[in-house]
Parts: structure tokens; C-alpha cells; sequence
């Protein structure tokens, strides 16, 4: 009896026990809901904050006056006027009428209206300039949905690239299955095709949505010269005056994109695989290793170079189409052969010359007095060039273009570190609109700057060559120019956007910021707050020191996670800015997604400032 009293005891005891917890985790969903509906209430302005409106207020009230000499000092507003501060506590009069009390002075910091970039500033760069002066928003194989070697090919990334920004296009053109049209696809992958028309038509309707800078479409080309004939005919008659027409065939210097502002202009190379490929096999040269000599001719690599395993699941003889053999991808247009049996009408379209002389990449980079070209590089070509010839590729790129683009092993349409090429003058610096991470995060930082319109100025000193013919070098060691002083104060918003469970099941985040720099080397640093624990409005009020040797080519990256003891931490948001264009004082930083779609309300408040 006395037993069966005892396991009833603690058989109710247990269940007591779970009715505690499942109580507990219902408390919790109830408070955290009732805080969700006051959210505003839990804000609380930073203690520096806090200090700064009691030195810059009277009687608990920011005046006109008041509240431009504090855009004036801390701001660093230089031309603030007392119209401008009335303008603000107009936009906040329902707080109060006469001037910024406590609560609508942290809600303008924290407002879209005080962004860390100069909004009124809009495209401030020389725009007089040759295109080779030019960083250039440029994507690669810009018609992939996906991967590279098994999605569809479409015209709707090329429209969410341009929507984007992106003012360069690749297409890759090929014959249809009959042979009597023209597709855009993936060469010898398993990737379907799009007809090029539908392409043309999409960056007909989209070119401008985003910038009046001009378009640069640049053709990987693999046609028979009907069919360029044929390409030169689609292409005309679907931009008509909107497409660019160079006046003489080698230009001794690129046109400005002034000059070029609501313009199509195209770049290839005067091709001939296709040619070689046919007449190889009209001389009946049909044997598989000769045949094997088609295929990596065609494709413009050489299969050796792809290593066994590094991806899985591939074939050895599927490869990218740009990756391996530059020397024939650029083949040197002035091959007599090639422009005897192309199609005249075709070779009239090209701006931009894609083009390098035999010889290896020295020969390749050498300056040219009487025309400009472009040469086309991949990552590990890039990589290797910055070592042997760096002095030479910057030398280069003064005058003429440099493409650079993700080498064949990225299946599956993951990106490169875009510094290395923008760090020695390289304008096309080529990636994968379609993945996501780091490397689109600093494409989208880079083309933040000069308004957004998909063309940044090269800093000078990438331009000029020394008494000595020196040129810049971004190994070199440097001294310090300025330093960025940043204070991450605190974070909200996270409680608009993103589900009460999102981050954790049972309690509030444990968010942390890592703030850095990505630039040359030795000014490319990263660092991280401390964890606030189940805050959704973290407060860590802490101060960052970045010293710059080469401010012009630095960018700040700001990333938020999500502190995770048993998992990877999860991701909070992002956003990378130009340096250059950074906006001193105390600012509201608005965060993006992993894909760099800007959230409706997550944001930072952060101050900056210049030493």
C-alpha cells in the first residue's frame, strides 16, 4: 500500500513538473508577445546619446539653433543651415513643435533620412573620362538561373542584374539544334538554352531602370559567320539608335560613359574556334583524340586543368567554357584568316575589342600605343599575374580593360574576393549574380558609391605612372593616411522582420556585430563585439580604431549574428559601404539579407569618425 502510495506521489509530482515547464514556456510566449506590441517602449537611447542631447538642449528641448550646431559639430555637416534643422523637427513635430525632445532626437538618428551614405549626393564622379578609368558593375554568364553546369538559362536573372545595377552582360552564343538560329546557353554543360532575342529584348526594356550609364553586352562567341550575320541583324534592329557604333575599327581610346549615357555597346572578339573546329573536320581529322582536340579548342580550355575531385560528380571533360586556354578565349583579332570570313556587318558592332597577341601573358599586357583591347583573365590567371607582373597589369589597365571572371571549378556559382582585381586597376572584375555572399556583399558596397549608377572612378592613383614609370603597388608598405574611429552603439528591428522564433525556441536572441575592413592588405582587419545575451535590442556601446593606408579602395563590412553554443551562429544581417563616401557622425545603418535585399527595419546605430 505504502508503496503504491509512493509511485502515486511521484507520478503526480512528475506531472507536476511538466505542467511547471509547458506554464513556463507559455509565461514566456505571453511577455514576449506583450513586449513585441510595445516594442517602441523597450528602445532606449544609448547612454552617449543620451549625453549628447543634454549637451546640444536646453530645458529638455533641441532647438533650431541647437540642433545645427550639432549637425554642424557632430554631424560634421559643414553647410547644415538653421532651414535644414527646422526641416527635421518638421518631420517630427508630433513629438513637439518648437523643437527635438529626448524621444525625437533618437528617433531621427535612428531614421532612414540619416544614412550613412550622402543621399543627395547621387552621381558626383567625372564622368568625362574613358570607360578604362572606370570600375565596372560586371556580372558573369549573366543568363544562369543556378549552377553552371545543370540550370536553366533564362532572360530573368539578366533582369534582376540590371534592376540591380549591373551594367555588364555576358552571353554566351551558340548555334540552335538545327543550326539555324542562335541560342544563349552554357557551352558543353547540361544547362538548357534561351534564344538570344529574348535576351536582347529583356536588356532592351531593362538597360535604364536603374542607371542612364551605358550597357556593356559582351559575347562569348562560338557562331559561323551566317549566323553573326545574322546575331548583327537581331542586334540592330531590336536597339536601333540606342546601340553604339564605334567610327573607326581600332580605337586609340575608350569614349566616357558620358558620351555613352542611354547606349548599348557591345564587346567580343573577332571569333574563330568555330571556323578551326570545321575545318579540322572537313580535313577529316575525325579520330577521337582528334575530335578530343575539337572539343577543348571550342571550349577554349585545356581539360588538364581541371583536378580530379574537386568537384563531385563531374566528368573531367565538361568544363567551364572560359577557364583555361586565355590565349585562345582572346584570340588576337587582327588574324587575317578570321576577318576574311566573318561577317562584316558583325565586326562593325564591336566597341570593345577582346583581344591579346600570341605569346603568353607578358605579351598580353603589353601597352599598345594604337589601340585599346580587352583582355579576359580568370581568377587563377589574375592571381598569378598580381605576382609575376603586377607592375605591368596596372600599367595595363591605365588605357586599357581587364576582365576577370570566376574560374570552371565554381560549379556550383560561388564568387572570388573582387579586391585583387580592383586593387591593381582591373575594370570588369566578373561575378555570379546569382549565388550570394561575402564577395556580392563587397560588389554591392563598391557599387554603392557615385550614386548607384554602376560606375565607380578608379582612384588616381591607379591611373598615373611616377617620374620613375612607377606605378602603384598594393603590396607595397604604405603610411597611414587617416583612421576610422566606428562605435557600434545598438541594433533594432529584428523583432519586425523576423519570426519571435526565428532565432531561438524559447528566449531572446544573443546577437553580436563584427565590423571590419576588406581593402589592400594591410589594411583588411576584422572585428567583434562582445555577445548580448536575450536582448532583441542589444546595446553594445563599443569602439572599433581602423588605420587606412588606402582609404580610396577600403570598404566597411558590418555583419550581425546570432550567437549559437551547439550550432553555427545564425545570420542577423549585413551591409558593406565605400569607405570614401562615409559619411561622418553618429548614423542610422540599415542591414540586408543574406541574398542583399534590404530589410523592411533592421538596422544599426553607429557613429563614425575621421582622424
Amino acid at each position: 500500500m505504502n508503496g503504491e502510495v509512493s509511485a502515486l506521489g511521484k507520478t503526480e509530482n512528475k506531472t507536476e513538473h511538466n505542467q511547471l515547464i509547458v506554464m513556463s514556456k507559455q509565461a514566456y510566449t505571453v511577455c514576449f508577445c506583450f513586449s513585441r506590441r510595445f516594442k517602441h517602449a523597450l528602445a532606449e537611447a544609448p547612454p552617449e546619446i543620451k549625453t549628447f542631447f543634454q549637451n546640444y538642449s536646453e530645458n529638455e528641448l533641441m532647438t533650431p539653433s541647437q540642433l545645427q550646431r550639432f549637425l554642424v559639430e557632430v554631424q560634421k555637416q559643414d553647410k547644415a543651415t538653421i532651414e535644414d534643422a527646422q526641416a527635421i523637427i518638421d518631420s517630427l513635430k508630433h513629438f513637439h513643435r518648437k523643437g527635438l525632445n529626448d524621444q525625437s532626437f533618437f528617433k531621427y538618428l535612428l531614421s532612414d533620412t540619416n544614412n550613412p551614405l550622402p543621399p543627395s549626393l547621387g552621381v558626383h564622379n567625372d564622368m568625362t573620362l574613358p570607360l578604362s578609368h572606370y570600375f565596372i558593375y560586371t556580372g558573369h554568364n549573366s543568363y544562369l538561373t543556378g549552377n553552371q553546369l545543370s540550370s536553366a538559362c533564362s532572360d530573368v536573372p539578366i533582369i534582376h542584374a540590371l534592376k540591380r545595377g549591373v551594367r555588364v552582360i555576358e552571353l554566351d552564343i551558340w548555334p540552335n539544334a538545327s543550326k539555324d538560329n542562335v541560342d544563349v546557353l552554357h557551352g558543353r554543360t547540361l544547362t538548357t538554352p534561351v534564344e538570344l532575342i529574348k535576351c536582347l529584348r529583356a536588356i532592351k526594356e531593362h538597360a535604364f531602370d536603374t542607371s542612364e550609364y551605358p550597357v556593356v553586352i559582351t559575347l562569348e562567341d562560338h557562331l559561323t559567320p551566317d549566323l553573326q550575320a545574322k546575331v548583327a541583324e537581331m542586334v540592330s534592329q531590336t536597339f536601333g539608335d540606342t546601340l553604339f557604333y564605334p567610327t573607326i575599327e581600332s580605337l586609340k581610346q575608350f569614349p566616357s560613359p558620358e558620351s555613352l549615357k542611354k547606349r548599348i555597346i557591345i564587346s567580343t572578339k573577332p571569333p574563330k574556334e568555330y571556323l578551326e573546329a570545321k575545318e579540322i573536320k572537313e580535313k577529316g581529322e575525325d579520330s577521337q583524340h582528334g575530335m578530343a582536340s575539337v572539343d577543348e579548342e571550342a571550349s577554349g580550355k585545356e581539360v588538364s586543368t581541371m583536378k580530379r575531385g574537386t568537384i563531385p560528380d563531374v566528368k573531367d571533360n565538361i568544363v567551364d567554357e572560359e577557364d583555361l586556354n586565355d590565349d585562345e578565349e582572346d584570340s588576337d583579332e587582327s588574324d587575317t584568316k578570321s576577318q576574311h570570313n566573318e561577317a562584316p556587318e558583325y565586326r562593325r558592332l564591336i566597341t570593345i575589342h577582346a583581344g591579346k597577341p600570341k605569346g603568353g601573358l607578358r605579351e598580353s599586357l603589353k601597352v599598345d600605343p594604337d589601340k585599346v583591347r580587352r583582355v579576359s583573365l580568370s581568377e587563377g590567371q589574375l592571381e598569378k599575374a598580381v605576382i609575376t607582373l603586377g607592375k605591368e597589369f596596372v600599367r595595363f589597365t591605365q588605357g586599357n580593360i581587364v576582365r576577370v571572371y570566376p574560374k570552371g571549378t565554381r560549379i556550383t556559382s560561388s564568387n572570388y574576393n573582387p579586391l585583387l582585381g580592383w586593387m591593381h586597376g582591373a575594370q570588369m572584375v566578373a561575378l555570379n549574380m546569382q549565388g550570394y555572399g561575402r564577395s556580392l556583399w563587397l560588389m554591392q558596397g563598391m557599387f554603392n558609391a557615385n550614386g548607384g549608377c554602376g560606375y565607380v572612378k578608379k582612384p588616381d592613383f591607379l591611373l598615373k605612372t611616377g617620374a620613375n614609370n612607377e606605378v602603384f603597388d598594393p603590396k607595397a608598405k604604405l603610411s597611414v593616411k587617416t583612421t576610422l574611429k566606428v562605435t557600434v552603439y545598438m541594433g533594432e528591428g529584428w523583432y519586425y522582420d523576423f519570426k519571435s522564433t526565428y532565432f531561438d525556441q524559447y528566449s531572446p536572441p544573443d546577437f553580436y556585430t563584427r565590423v571590419g575592413i576588406a581593402g589592400v592588405p594591410d589594411d583588411t582587419v576584422m572585428r567583434k563585439t562582445k555577445v548580448i545575451e536575450d536582448n532583441w535590442l542589444p546595446n553594445w556601446n563599443e569602439v572599433f580604431e581602423f588605420t587606412l593606408t588606402v582609404p580610396e579602395l577600403a570598404l566597411l563590412v558590418i555583419e550581425v549574428l546570432e550567437y549559437d553554443m551547439s550550432d553555427k551562429d545564425d545570420f542577423g544581417g549585413q551591409t558593406v559601404l565605400p569607405v570614401w563616401e562615409l559619411r561622418s557622425g553618429i548614423r542610422a545603418v540599415p542591414l540586408y539579407s543574406y541574398k542583399g535585399e534590404k530589410y523592411n527595419s533592421v538596422k544599426l546605430l553607429m557613429r563614425f569618425e575621421f582622424n
